[in-house]
């Protein structure tokens, strides 16, 4: 099948084009024309996870599918800092990963949360849970917290990562990595973005317990 991919900022002058048609094998998701892309501009993986799409003007994650003609557009973040990053994934997090991509010789401080499940909640035994997520809603709510984060406090860079689908006791839900010149304001800018985080963006919660399950509200947790 045939897609159009769109480049917009550093992406297109990797590429050297605004626009092209990219063949692919059916079924194709973002992340498989990704490679596709690399395997002509290797120059791409120096973005490292960086770069975001957009499939027909919303945003996609690498695991959105891709149909004939559809329209794919590959540009860098478009708020905060050039490492900054906002991400949604359905695979495990490796939290440590996720700090070192904020860490830069101009600051002097990195804060990560690592959220993660907990087996237990107001005395019921919680066997699993379940994300469920608006995507490209919650990953464009997750960029206007991070440019919120740039205005309101003295940080470098921030990167959020949440994951979707099930996830078993102990392991990462949430990733928030702020980076700042400072601690003070690495600390503040990461606890004020879980709190926003929780408050805005479209992701929900359901606790799997072992005699009943919940969709969890904000300020049931």
């Amino acid at each position: 099948m045939k897609v159009r991919v769109l480049f917009f900022g550093a992406a297109r002058d990797v590429v050297d084009a605004t626009q092209l048609e990219l063949s692919l094998d059916d079924p194709a998701t973002v992340a498989s024309a990704f490679q596709t892309l690399v395997a002509r501009f290797s120059e791409l993986e120096r973005f490292g996870r960086s770069l975001l799409f957009a499939v027909n003007q919303e945003y996609a994650t690498p695991d959105t599918l891709l149909r004939e003609n559809d329209e794919l557009a590959v540009f860098p973040p478009v708020s905060g800092g050039s490492h900054d990053f906002f991400e949604l994934t359905t695979q495990p997090i490796d939290v440590g990963d996720v700090a070192r991509r904020v860490v830069l010789p101009e600051c002097g401080a990195t804060v990560t949360l690592d959220g993660y499940a907990r087996e237990w909640t107001k005395g019921k035994r919680t066997l699993y849970l379940v994300y469920e997520a608006y995507d490209a809603m919650a990953v464009a709510e997750m960029q206007r917290l991070g440019a919120e984060a740039h205005e309101q406090f003295k940080i470098a860079h921030i990167g959020i990562v949440h994951r979707t689908g099930r996830i078993e006791i102990g392991e990462t839900s949430v990733v928030i990595a702020v980076s700042a010149p400072h601690r003070r304001a690495a600390f503040q800018a990461c606890e004020w973005a879980i709190k926003e985080l929780k408050r805005t963006v479209p992701i929900w919660k359901k606790e799997v317990y072992e005699n009943g399950e919940d969709w969890v509200t904000p300020q049931a947790e």
